[in-house]
């Protein structure tokens, strides 16, 4: 009988584990199930030892609190996406410039900026489609920190481009050694909404999109 009742708790035992190792996760009801099978099935003559037991219990209770910090760790990152989404609402009909080198070319324009780490003696821009063709280049403004531009869609061979386009400005700066002193490219336009599909909010200014973590810059 001992021996019978011993197989059948073993193969309950081995059922319960071959479940649990098919989900993603194992639940405190397994847990549980799997501690009392043991203790159903333990020698008699060979008892479980009070050390093992405790460091089980032990293990329980840690699995437990696991299973616990997720799920509020789920709860809390939930909730800081939507305050992050509400906050980046108010970014809506703002200007903002932000870090980026693409932009969108609306009412015949695109504002572009580009930083330098120092003076240079040579800048040169050039404007490039979304198919990486470029359709204008010429020269920039020379002075250290911050510099603008503004591409009114016009190609270098006099052609005017249509709004809606994407284009990317890449910017070559040197100094007098021929060392590069070119720091980052900037965008600035109107948010006209948010985009949080990817779970991080985006400012979308026309059909560029930028990260709120880029924006330097703020404007009524």
């Amino acid at each position: 009988m001992t021996v019978a009742a011993t197989t059948a708790t073993t193969t309950t035992a081995s059922t319960v584990a071959s479940t649990a190792s098919t989900t993603a996760s194992l639940t405190s009801n397994e847990f549980l199930t799997l501690l009392v099978t043991e203790l159903q099935n333990q020698n008699p003559l060979e008892p479980t030892s009070t050390t093992d037991f405790v460091n089980q219990l032990t293990s329980y209770a840690n699995f437990e609190q696991q299973q616990t910090l997720n799920t509020n760790l789920t709860t809390l990152t939930t909730s800081l996406n939507s305050l992050l989404t509400l906050n980046s609402s108010n970014y809506i009909g703002q200007t903002v410039t932000a870090k980026a080198d693409t932009g969108t070319l609306q009412d015949g324009q695109v504002s572009f900026g580009y930083s330098l780490d120092s003076a240079a003696s040579s800048v040169t821009l050039t404007v490039k489609d979304s198919s990486g063709n470029a359709v204008w280049s010429g020269s920039g403004t020379t002075t250290s920190g911050t510099n603008s531009f503004t591409w009114d869609g016009t190609t270098t061979d006099g052609t005017q481009l249509s709004d809606g386009g994407q284009y990317t400005l890449e910017v070559s700066a040197t100094d007098s050694t021929g060392q590069s002193v070119y720091g980052y490219t900037t965008v600035t336009g109107k948010v006209t909404s948010i985009d949080n599909s990817t779970g991080t909010p985006m400012l979308n200014i026309g059909n560029t999109s930028v990260s709120t973590d880029n924006v330097i810059g703020v404007t009524a």
